[in-house]
């Protein structure tokens, strides 16, 4: 283990812009539906697929569903619009991850609803002073998490998701490698125990995760004494300790239609119910609490900035060609080199070129 210790974050600045932040408006039923109608035109007549995140609100998630497009977590949607026939990748969510489309996609058009989401993850790891921070440890191998923006995952040496994390970092520490981590301290204080790690934590937090709380979490599993406790590794330690599942979005939802239990309380952004619902739609789902001693309720297990993705302005940027993703090509192409490190790597964890017989449970 490692007691250097990152630059402290405030994280309370970026909380406040989230506050300020306007979502979407919601359309009556009689909008919704004509918009429905006219973005399935617009797709096809734009050569366009529509890859949407687990967070984003129903009506969006229902549409890329609808249209043969993609839910997921930001790589998947990323490779599935790589794969995809069509010219032109619309990315609901989150602006990272139509940097991260962009990254892997340099010849097709990226599209998003809006520019001005942002990540509470990514802004809390200024890329300037990120890359400075490593320059101080150049011994150390760089793993960021794909909550991140272009220039940080070029000064990167791997991109990680939250599904594979624990497994890059035990392959790199059985190497005998020493780490820095951003920008998430909860993900990386759990993939450090997990697996002994000696690993430098950038201070940064997801303003979502951060607010859930271990006290009222107690109470509402004493009240739910048959509920399994869900959590993402963004949160907190003292919920992921009480967690009968930890891990990413897409193994919640997993959790959610193998396990036995009829109630769960999980402790992620409530974006994720649409799937889990869809997946086991007998379950009761409970969010997690964001309340109590300490509460700010600055996201209420909801992302105030997914939340600006709407149908109208979806709409409008295919209609329009407005909000186009632009990363410097020659950032790209090194930051393509992290990703494109962690993309081999899960692929030769598949075929077994990478045995697991040393490699922890992910994250």
């Amino acid at each position: 283990m490692n007691s250097t210790q990152a630059p402290s974050i405030d994280i309370e600045p970026i909380r406040q812009q989230a506050l300020l932040t306007p979502p979407a408006k919601p359309p009556s039923e009689a909008e919704r539906q004509a918009l429905f109608s006219r973005i399935k035109g617009l797709l096809k007549e734009k050569d366009a697929v529509l890859v949407a995140h687990y967070y984003t609100d129903d009506d969006l998630q229902q549409l890329a569903d609808e249209t043969g497009g993609c839910v997921s977590d930001s790589l998947e949607m990323a490779r599935f619009g790589h794969d995809h026939p069509a010219s032109t990748i619309v990315v609901a969510g989150v602006r990272f991850m139509g940097e991260t489309a962009k990254i892997l996609n340099p010849e097709k058009r990226v599209l998003m609803p809006t520019l001005q989401a942002e990540c509470s993850l990514d802004l809390s790891c200024p890329a300037d002073q990120f890359s400075a921070f490593c320059d101080q440890y150049p011994d150390r191998t760089v793993v960021v998490y794909a909550n991140t923006s272009a220039e940080v995952k070029a000064r990167a040496d791997w991109v990680v998701t939250s599904s594979i994390a624990t497994k890059v970092v035990q392959h790199l520490h059985d190497k005998g490698e020493k780490i820095i981590w951003a920008p998430d301290r909860y993900l990386g204080d759990y993939v450090q125990k997990v697996t002994g790690a000696d690993m430098i934590l950038w201070q940064g937090a997801c303003i979502v995760h951060d607010e859930f709380k271990a006290a009222e979490l107690r109470k509402l599993r004493d009240k739910h004494p048959g509920a399994a406790v869900l959590v993402h590794p963004e949160s907190p330690a003292d919920v992921i300790e009480q967690a009968d599942v930890v891990g990413s979005t897409t193994q919640l939802i997993n959790a959610v239609h193998d396990l036995p239990n009829e109630t769960f309380i999980i402790a992620t952004d409530r974006g994720i119910f649409y799937k889990m619902h869809e997946a086991a739609p007998d379950k009761k789902l409970i969010e997690a609490p964001t309340g109590g001693i300490g509460a700010s309720c600055g996201s209420c297990a909801h992302c105030p900035w997914m939340a600006m993705n709407g149908l109208q302005n979806l709409a409008d940027s295919l209609e329009q060609g407005t909000n186009e993703v632009h990363v410097d090509p020659q950032i790209a192409r090194q930051a393509k080199v992290s990703v494109q490190r962690m993309l081999d790597f899960a692929a030769e964890l598949k075929t077994g070129a990478i045995g697991e017989s040393n490699i922890a449970s992910p994250a």
